[in-house]
This record gives C-alpha cells, sequence and structure tokens, in this order.
C-alpha cells in the first residue's frame, strides 16, 4: 500500500481530534478543579505496540512519558473487550504518583489482540501519603501515597469495586478522587468509540498502515530538523537549586552529539540522585528531550514515537535523572524536568542561537494546601501549578505570566478557588519587571496571595528561587522566584521546598521567576 499524501493529513487529523474529544469529555465531566479547571491531563492514541500515534495537545511531561506506561499495561495485564488498566507507579512507566494512567484496549471484528490502544493520564490531587496533596518533602516513594501497578479498574465493561474501595480508602478526598477516575472512565470510553468508528469507516489494514506511516513521517521530518543543526558537540550544564532535604545546587548536564540526521544525548554526566523528592524516572527525562526537538519542528507535525527515532538518550541508573526504586520522585516530574529542558536548550543555544530562547521560569511552583474545610467540615486537598515568566527569543519578548515548557495547564480562576476551598485571594496579578533586561527581554513573572480561612498544611515544591533563569546572547537572568507566609502582618521568607501548618488567617504568597532575556 502506498502513501496517499491526503490521506495522511486526514488521518493525522482523525487521530489527533479523538485525543482532543477524549480530553474534552474527561474535562467537562471532572469533579476537581485541578482537573476541570486546571486542565491537568493528557489523553493519546497508541498503535498495537503501546507506540504513541497521535496526541492531543495536552501535557508534555504526561504525554512523553505515557507510552512506557502503556507498554507496562500490556506487559503486564491479559486485556479483554471492555477492560481498562490503570497504574502510576514511577518505576513502571509512571511520572508521579498523583499522575494516574488509564489504558484501554481497542479490538475488532473480534480479534484476539487489540489493534490500538487509548489511554489517558490526570493529575489527582490526592493519593494519600505524609502530605495533604500528596507532594511532600519525601524521602522515599513510599511516603508520597498509595503506589498503583498494572491493575484491572474495570473489566468487562464494570468498575472492580475492590480495587475502587481499596484506591478510595487510601486518599483524603474520596468522593472527589470517585468523580475524577469515572471521568478518566469515561474519557476512554469515548477513544475506543471513536477509534472503531474510524476503523469500519475505512477498515482496520488501512487504519494501521496510515498509524505506522504517521510515524514514519514524523521521523523524516525530526531528521530534516537535526540535519538544519550544525554537526558538532555541544555541552551545558544547569543547576537544580537542592532537593529541600540535604543537599544544594545539582548539577543536570548533557553533552550534545549532532551528525548528519541523528542526535545523542549524553546525561551520565548529571548529578547523582538525591535523598529529596526531586529525583525522575528516566521517562521523565525522555520526555523533556521529546519537547524539546518536537519544539524545533516547524509547521505542523504529529507528535508520536517518530520524533524520537533519531535521537539516543544516555541516563545513568542511579543518577537523578534515572533514580533507582525507590526513590523520592514527586518533584521529578514537575521540577527537574523543567531544568532537563533548560539544559538540552542551552546545549542547542551554542548550535543554533538564533533560534533557541533564553530560559523560561524553569518551575512549576508547585503548591498543595490541605485540612479540613470549616465551611462544609469535610476534608479537602488542593493542587496548583503556577505560572511566571517566558524566555525572550531572537523575534519576540517573553510572555508574561504563562504556564511554559513541560507544563500546559491553566491559571485556576479565583472564583473557582473560592468556591472550592476555604481560600481568599487576596492579590492575583502580574510581578512586573522582573523578567531579564537585554535587547528583548523577558516575560514577568506572577503573584498569587492567598489567605487561609481554615486551619490546614502547606507543601510548596518549587525551583529558581536561588538559581536564576538564565539570559542568552547577552541578555540579562531573569529575576528568582520567593515564596512569604504573612503571619500575623510579619512576613517569613521560606525556602524554595517547604512544608509548614497553617492557621486559619495566615497568607501565603508566591512570587514567580520572570523569564530571561535575549540579546545586549
Amino acid at each position: 500500500m502506498n502513501v496517499n499524501p491526503i490521506l495522511l493529513e486526514v488521518f493525522k487529523n482523525r487521530f489527533a481530534a479523538i485525543s482532543e474529544e477524549m480530553g474534552v469529555t474527561l474535562t467537562r465531566t471532572a469533579f476537581s478543579p485541578n482537573i476541570k479547571e486546571r486542565r491537568d491531563l493528557s489523553c493519546a492514541v497508541f498503535d498495537h505496540k503501546g507506540d504513541m500515534v497521535a496526541q492531543a495537545a495536552h501535557i508534555p511531561v504526561h504525554l512523553g512519558s505515557m507510552p512506557l506506561s502503556v507498554k507496562s499495561a500490556i506487559d503486564n495485564s491479559d486485556f479483554k473487550e471492555g477492560d481498562m488498566v490503570m497504574l502510576n507507579d514511577p518505576f513502571k512507566g509512571g511520572t508521579h504518583l498523583p499522575d494516574i494512567t488509564l489504558v484501554a484496549p481497542v479490538f475488532c471484528d473480534g480479534a484476539a489482540e487489540p489493534a490500538f490502544y487509548v489511554a489517558n493520564r490526570a493529575h489527582h490531587s490526592d493519593v494519600g501519603g505524609m502530605a495533604s496533596g500528596s507532594m511532600p518533602l519525601s524521602t522515599s516513594l513510599y511516603q508520597e501515597g498509595i503506589i498503583i501497578p498494572p491493575v484491572k479498574i474495570v473489566e468487562k465493561g464494570e468498575i472492580v469495586p475492590g480495587v475502587m474501595t481499596l484506591l478510595l480508602n487510601n486518599v483524603r478526598t474520596p468522593v472527589e478522587r470517585e468523580g475524577d477516575f469515572a471521568a478518566q472512565i469515561m474519557a476512554n470510553i469515548t477513544g475506543v468509540t471513536r477509534l472503531k468508528e474510524l476503523i469500519g469507516k475505512y477498515g482496520l489494514a488501512k487504519v494501521d498502515f496510515y498509524a505506522a506511516s504517521l510515524n514514519d513521517y514524523a521521523e523524516s521530518i525530526t531528521r530534516k530538523t537535526i540535519e538544519s543543526i550544525p554537526d558538532g558537540t555541544y555541552r551545558f550544564t544547569d543547576y537544580m537549586d537542592g532537593d529541600g532535604v540535604d543537599c544544594e545546587n545539582v548539577p543536570i548536564s548533557v553533552v550534545m552529539e549532532v551528525k548528519g540526521d541523528s542526535a545523542r544525548l549524553d546525561f551520565t554526566g548529571s548529578g547523582n540522585q538525591v535523598t529529596g523528592s526531586v529525583n525522575a524516572v528516566r521517562s521523565i527525562t525522555l520526555s523533556a528531550v521529546l519537547y524539546v526537538f518536537r519544539s524545533l519542528i516547524e509547521g505542523d507535525v504529529p507528535t508520536n514515537a517518530g520524533i524520537l527515532r533519531p535521537i539516543e538518550v544516555l541516563t545513568r541508573k542511579g543518577s537523578i535523572l534515572d533514580a533507582n526504586f525507590p526513590a523520592a520522585v514527586a518533584g521529578g516530574n514537575v521540577e527537574t524536568s523543567q531544568r532537563v529542558v533548560d539544559v538540552v536548550l542551552g546545549a542547542l543555544a551554542e548550535a543554533i542561537p538564533q533560534r533557541i530562547p533564553a530560559a523560561s521560569q524553569g518551575t512549576m511552583n508547585n503548591m498543595t494546601i490541605g485540612g479540613m474545610d470549616e465551611r462544609t467540615g469535610k476534608p479537602f486537598a488542593y493542587y496548583e501549578t503556577l505560572a511566571g515568566g517566558m524566555g525572550a527569543s531572537a523575534t519576540c519578548r517573553g510572555e508574561h505570566a504563562t504556564h511554559s515548557h513541560m507544563t500546559n495547564t491553566l491559571n485556576t480562576p479565583v472564583e473557582a478557588l473560592e468556591y472550592s476551598y476555604p481560600f481568599r485571594v487576596k492579590t492575583y496579578c502580574i510581578r512586573k519587571n522582573t523578567g531579564g533586561a537585554g535587547k528583548i527581554p523577558g516575560g514577568d513573572g506572577l503573584v498569587r496571595e492567598i489567605e487561609l480561612l481554615s486551619d490546614c498544611e502547606i507543601t510548596v515544591l518549587s525551583e529558581r528561587r536561588v538559581n536564576a533563569p538564565y539570559g542568552l546572547q547577552g541578555g540579562g537572568p531573569g529575576t528568582p522566584g520567593k515564596n512569604i507566609l504573612i503571619r500575623d502582618g510579619e512576613e517569613i521568607v521560606k525556602p524554595g521546598k517547604f512544608h509548614s501548618p497553617l492557621k486559619k488567617g495566615d497568607i501565603i504568597r508566591m512570587e514567580t521567576p520572570g523569564g530571561g532575556g535575549w540579546g545586549k
């Protein structure tokens, strides 16, 4: 069968549309503000081997690592029609425990094996563990929440009651979690239905052929993009502020070798895994690399498994970018992934300086707050990542107060926060003049100030409080972020990573970093 370029474009958009519709279903039926307002979720379509065929325009750190979760589900499950497998284990293809993935098979014409798979991943605001929100200053994976290996949550179209009961008994907000699980199940049902309709229209052989052709097409375009980078060896090192427990300035290093239409990225010079929770599993490192090279590609090409084919990624077991079980990893997904992006972009800036922007804020500014809501007498768990400044480029100023790189969520509206949680939002504004100076300045961060209306606890995992986002080509760095607790009128500057009990009336103020400037 020969590739018809018109049909290739049709299938590219059909597969992507299925992923997008899954996301709409999940967003509109979810219970938690984290999913329905911030859209902390991702959806994608996979072939019979578990390779990604298409994704929705969701969250890069989810989508680049999700194929490993799907393959883990395939390897550890006996899929039947109507089944769905759930998992969150970071050492079996996950990212961190709050990100729970549901995988569903797509059977065709009574075949014994699935023809395709659909999957979605959503960040649950609490999955147990030592702190509300399940993003603690942990030293072991066991402290971070319930660890879910690949297990059937739906069997022959029915929720497995024992598995659901076990999950809900290990979280602080079971009603909200059950609602979000139901939304994830419905999203996969949507994906399965649409794929069966596509197969019914074109036939399995043609759909399967064009799924493979789209991966080949993405590989071809990626190779042409790499060919546009001068051959050579490029190096860059940046640093994590610390792990929040016992170490500071943890190096993240890459040696990038570009030769012809392929690239080799060697991260083995990065620091050893640490005590605190900023360790990343290998799937996170792969996600960051996929994101950067996809961002280099001009034009609307599918984001799928083909993009990584020309790229070799080397990591070292026991390092901060390929940690050993049971290392604490809650912050690796959200913080260390951002630094990997900064490092890869920094190396590319040596090769193609006019095409690479300065560093963006380089953190997701994770904030989790939980306790008993005095208004309702029920437990609550709030999680949010906060936007900041984007780095400037040779062609445009950095955007202000926006999510960048490995996160692609929205800012939670003030109304949604105050309705759902015992919060009063005191300030929500641009943090002016925090972008790096330069011929083209970086974007400004933001300020979010929340007054607590109930006693509770808070955990913050943030970066770029010490090591500022770098500028490029003579541009200045962005202003580092700052975390402040205001109690009885006194401002107490807190470190980038901290856990603290809060009293009713306390105010937490987060000032996020600005992006780096570009050019003198």
